[in-house]
């Protein structure tokens, strides 16, 4: 039990630290606070909100990995190193991709809503 507690606490701990420091976290955790009630009016069942709630979830997920990767790789040096620029580079793609599936699974569910799929 204690050790759930002390996960418990540094995930909040964690997630504290990204809302304070990284403004595109801010940024995603806004749209997930509209997301939640959105996803109950354009989704037609249970299933369908879960996964429009779980996309954007995904979006967040992703960005604190790669806020993980950025600050170890800061840790590491701050000079100018092509190949922690390239990892910083694949952390950045992972998120955009993550992004893309979002707006993927978002566009088709307000195009079925308006009645446009």
């Amino acid at each position: 039990m204690k050790r759930i507690v002390r996960a418990a606490i540094n995930s909040w701990n964690g997630l504290r630290f990204a809302l304070a420091s990284e403004a595109a976290f801010r940024q995603e955790a806004v749209a997930l606070v509209v997301a939640v009630p959105l996803a109950f009016v354009i989704a037609a069942d249970s299933p369908a909100r879960v996964v429009l709630i779980a996309v954007v979830l995904l979006v967040m997920l992703t960005e604190l990995v790669n806020t993980a990767i950025e600050k170890l790789a800061d840790r590491v040096t701050l000079d100018r190193d092509s190949q922690i620029g390239r990892v910083k580079d694949l952390g950045s793609a992972a998120v955009a991709l993550s992004i893309v599936i979002a707006v993927l699974f978002w566009g088709h569910a307000l195009a079925v809503w308006a009645g446009l799929a």
